[in-house]
C-alpha cells in the first residue's frame, strides 16, 4: 500500500528536522572556543591557588559580550587581583599613542596598572608591586607586526621572567587567517615598539603561537609559559567564521575589514598622505590634497588579485588633513582569499609616487620602522616597481617562515 502524500510529507519533514539537528549538533561540537572559554570551562584549574593579574583591553570578552575581567572577578574559583592595561587602556578610553594610567576599576575595584611604553625592569617592578603570581594575557590581535599588542605581549613576557612570574596566554583567532607570513622581516637595528624582533609584516600567527616563538627565539631567558589554545579554529578561517562579536581592538580598527587591509595600508603612516584616520573607513581610505582620479586608475591597471580601487574624496575629522577635503582611493577587497595586503600596500605607495608630485615620506623616515629596514623606501625612491620591491624581501621571509613553522599550533 502506498503511503499517503501527507505521510510522505511528514516523513520528509521529520528527516529534514533530523538532518538539521544532526548538523546543528556537529556545528556545536566544532564551534570555536577561545582560550578563555576553555580556561573557564576547566574551572580555572590552571590558575588554582595563585594570585592572577591579566593584561587585557576591551577585546577580552566572552561570546555573550561580557568582559572577562568582570566574569573572573565574580567567580570564586579564580583569585584575580590586578589588571594591566596596554596602549588605549584596559577599558579603551585612550586614542592612539595614549593610555589610561594607574587607577582602580570602578566596576570591580581591581587595581589597574599601565603597561604602555614600559618594558624590562620598569615593567617587572610593576608586576612585583602588584603581588601577582601569574600574569595572564588575553588581547585580540589583528595579524600585523606593527600592531603594538604583540609587543606588549613580548615586553610582558620579558618582564614576567625578570620578576619571577609565571605567564599564561589565552589564545584568540588571527582575524585575517593564519595561512601565511607575508612582507618584509624586521632588521634588528630598526627595532621599536612597532616591531621589537625579526617578524614579517603580516605574521600569520595567533598570539599563543607568537608567545611560543618569542620564548624560544627572542627572549634572553625563557619565562615559565603556558598557552591555552582554542578549539575549533582553522588557519584558513577569517574572523566572521568564529561566531565571536568583533570589538575594535583600537579606535581606528572598527571592523574585521579594517584588519584585512591594515598590514599593507598602514604603511601610509610613513608618508604625507592620510591613512584614513578621522574617517569611518581608516586604512581603507587613503589620500591627500592634490591627489585625483589618476591614482585609482594607475592602481587598477596593475590588476592586483582580490582588490579594486575607487576614486574617493573625504574630509578627515582628525589627524592628517583634518577638516580638509582631499582626494585619493578607497580600497575594495572583493576576494579576500586571493588578496595580498602587503603587496597591495607597496603597489599603492609606488603608484602614489608616480601620479602625485607632492608625494613625500615622513621626515623621520617612519616608513623604515614600519617596513623594518631602509629597503622599501630606497627602492621606491630609485624607481623600482612593485614586483622588484616585493622580490627584495623574499630571502628574509623564507627564513622567517622556516622558523615560524616550528611554533604553529593549528592546521
Amino acid at each position: 500500500m502506498r503511503p499517503s502524500r501527507r505521510a510522505v510529507i511528514t516523513t520528509a519533514t521529520a528527516a529534514a528536522v533530523s538532518a538539521t539537528s544532526t548538523a546543528s549538533a556537529a556545528q556545536r561540537r566544532r564551534r570555536l572556543r577561545t582560550g578563555f572559554e576553555r580556561l573557564a570551562q576547566d574551572g580555572y584549574s590552571l590558575l588554582d591557588g595563585e594570585k592572577a593579574g591579566i593584561v587585557t583591553n576591551p577585546t577580552g570578552i566572552t561570546r555573550d559580550a561580557r568582559h572577562i575581567v568582570d566574569v573572573m572577578h565574580a567567580d570564586a574559583r579564580v583569585d584575580l587581583t590586578a589588571v594591566f592595561g596596554p596602549e588605549h587602556g584596559f577599558r579603551g578610553t585612550a586614542q592612539a599613542g595614549g593610555s589610561e594610567g594607574r587607577y582602580d576599576d570602578p566596576a570591580t575595584g581591581l587595581p589597574v596598572y599601565d603597561t604602555y611604553l614600559k618594558s624590562g625592569r620598569a615593567l617587572a617592578d610593576i608586576f612585583t608591586a602588584s603581588g601577582v603570581d601569574t600574569v595572564v594575557f588575553d588581547i585580540q590581535d589583528v595579524g600585523a607586526r606593527f600592531y603594538t599588542y604583540i609587543w606588549t605581549l613580548y615586553d610582558c613576557m620579558e618582564a614576567a621572567q625578570l620578576a619571577g612570574k609565571r605567564f599564561v596566554v589565552l589564545d584568540r583567532p588571527n582575524p585575517v587567517t593564519g595561512r601565511a607570513a607575508l612582507g618584509p622581516v624586521l632588521h634588528k637595528e630598526f627595532a621599536t615598539f612597532v616591531g621589537r624582533q625579526p617578524v614579517s609584516q603580516a605574521h600569520g600567527m595567533t598570539v599563543a603561537e607568537l608567545a611560543r616563538l618569542f620564548n624560544e627565539e627572542f627572549l634572553t631567558e625563557a619565562v615559565p609559559l603556558e598557552t591555552v589554545t582554542m578549539s575549533g579554529w582553522k588557519r584558513s578561517a577569517f574572523y566572521d567564521a568564529s561566531g565571536l562579536p568583533w570589538v575594535p581592538p583600537s579606535p581606528n580598527m572598527p571592523t574585521p575589514e579594517t584588519a584585512l587591509v591594515y598590514s599593507g595600508t598602514c604603511l601610509f603612516e610613513g608618508t604625507n598622505l592620510s591613512e584614513g584616520r578621522g574617517t569611518t573607513r581608516p586604512f581603507e581610505l587613503l589620500g591627500a590634497e592634490g591627489v585625483d582620479r589618476r591614482w585609482a586608475a594607475a592602481a587598477n591597471e596593475l590588476a592586483l588579485p582580490g582588490v579594486r580601487f575607487r576614486e574617493a574624496y573625504f574630509a578627515p575629522t582628525f589627524s592628517k588633513y583634518q577638516g580638509k577635503t582631499i582626494g585619493g582611493v578607497q580600497v575594495h577587497v572583493h576576494d579576500r582569499a586571493a588578496f595580498d595586503p602587503v603587496r597591495t600596500g607597496i603597489a599603492l605607495l609606488v603608484t602614489a609616487k608616480q601620479v602625485w608630485s607632492g608625494f613625500a615620506w615622513r621626515p623621520d623616515n617612519w616608513i623604515d620602522k614600519l617596513t623594518g629596514s631602509t629597503r622599501v623606501r630606497t627602492m621606491i625612491d630609485a624607481g623600482a616597481d612593485t614586483d622588484a620591491v616585493v622580490a627584495g624581501w623574499q630571502e628574509d621571509l623564507a627564513a622567517f617562515r622556516r622558523t615560524r613553522r616550528k611554533y604553529l599550533l593549528y592546521r
